[in-house]
């Protein structure tokens, strides 16, 4: 008999990382380790596009970044820079107040009723970043999070004719010299999908299969995406469209990113937004509540209809047995009359 793929009770709130869930970029602490300075290493990324342009190099964001990273390595200013080290240094890594224990309470939202739990109700959380996914691994919140998305590095890459030998213990200290993922603001969607189709949980289910809505595990409208700002425009919409919700975050200390996603909700980008602050009685933390149990309520909802009608009543007997007879006839028997609804007159006071 032919079953659906999943059972459709999970909620995914799908996160966005650097100035979302901290404050800084994530590469803050690898930078400090280093004695790198920041500023100047931004800047050299952001006038690579066009140094490169003028010489005949078309290259993406991400890629310039992540290469400009390799070149530091390469160049001795990051010496021995290792996936290991990235993970050290994703401890470090500070985040906005709340976090992260909110991620563990909000899963909770979904266990507060009785019909959430009668119904398995779970809530998910995912990390999509252009950042470095080994940071994030290493950082406070990896334990609370149910996938990542990020940027990868390769150490000590296979060399040419590799295939022809046998494989080797590599006793050389590793470090990163190629570029593993890249993740950009438009690829982040492809994870949407993968976590709307189960890809992540199931590798025989391809990304690009043509998978029916009731087949997919997680419905685009089980999912709250959040971020911080325009970047994330590609992942709001196919969110949004799906019939999920956008909900964007500031640095309350901004006053230039309160009025960018006052912009985004005044163009119908995101639903909502509030300041990146995740404390138990904090409007962000509220807002998320709310419509993660509005979310449970629709799920609870939409099961018990589909319970009412795929099972019909069950059959009665055509001659009412006698237990059936006695309880029809105690139903017309007539109800016992109230005080004040006696037929017989009061009894008059005589005068005195």
């Amino acid at each position: 008999m032919a079953t659906t793929l999943f059972t459709q009770n999970i909620i995914a709130c799908i996160w966005d990382f650097d100035k979302t869930l901290i404050p800084e970029y994530m590469q803050s602490p690898l930078f400090r380790r280093y004695g790198v300075n920041e500023s100047n290493f931004w800047t050299e990324t952001n006038n690579l596009l066009e140094k490169y342009r003028s010489r005949g190099y078309l290259i993406s964001g991400e890629i310039a970044y992540l290469n400009h990273l390799l070149t530091y390595v390469l160049a001795g200013a990051m010496p021995k820079l290792s996936n290991k080290i990235l993970r050290e240094c994703g401890a470090d890594i500070k985040f906005y107040p709340g976090l992260p224990e909110f991620f563990d309470r909000a899963k909770k939202f979904a266990t507060e009723r009785e019909a959430y739990r009668k119904h398995e109700i779970q809530v998910e959380h995912y990390i999509v970043s252009t950042g470095l996914a080994e940071m994030v691994r290493g950082s406070a919140i990896a334990r609370y999070v149910d996938g990542i998305w990020g940027c990868e590095f390769i150490e000590n890459p296979l060399q040419p004719g590799f295939l022809k030998q046998k494989e080797l213990e590599i006793s050389a200290e590793s470090q990163i010299a190629q570029i593993g993922m890249v993740i950009d603001n438009t690829t982040k969607t492809k994870a949407l999908f993968e976590i709307n189709k189960g890809t992540n949980k199931n590798a025989a289910i391809d990304v690009n299969a043509n998978i029916t809505l009731e087949d997919r595990r997680i419905p685009f409208q089980n999912m709250i995406y959040i971020a911080d700002g325009p970047s994330d425009i590609p992942s709001f919409s196919v969110v949004k469209k799906g019939g999920g919700k956008a909900y964007g975050v500031y640095n309350p200390a901004r006053s230039d990113e309160f009025a960018q996603n006052d912009r985004l909700r005044q163009v119908g980008r995101i639903d909502h937004y509030g300041p990146a602050d995740y404390t138990e009685t904090s409007s962000t933390a509220q807002w998320l509540k709310l419509h993660i149990q509005a979310m449970c309520d629709r799920i609870v909802s939409d099961r018990e209809a589909a319970v009412a009608s795929r099972v019909s009543r069950p059959p009665r007997h055509l001659n009412s047995t006698p237990e059936e007879e006695a309880a029809a006839r105690a139903a017309k028997a007539p109800k016992q009359s109230s005080l004040w609804s006696e037929t017989t007159p009061p009894v008059e006071k005589s005068s005195s």
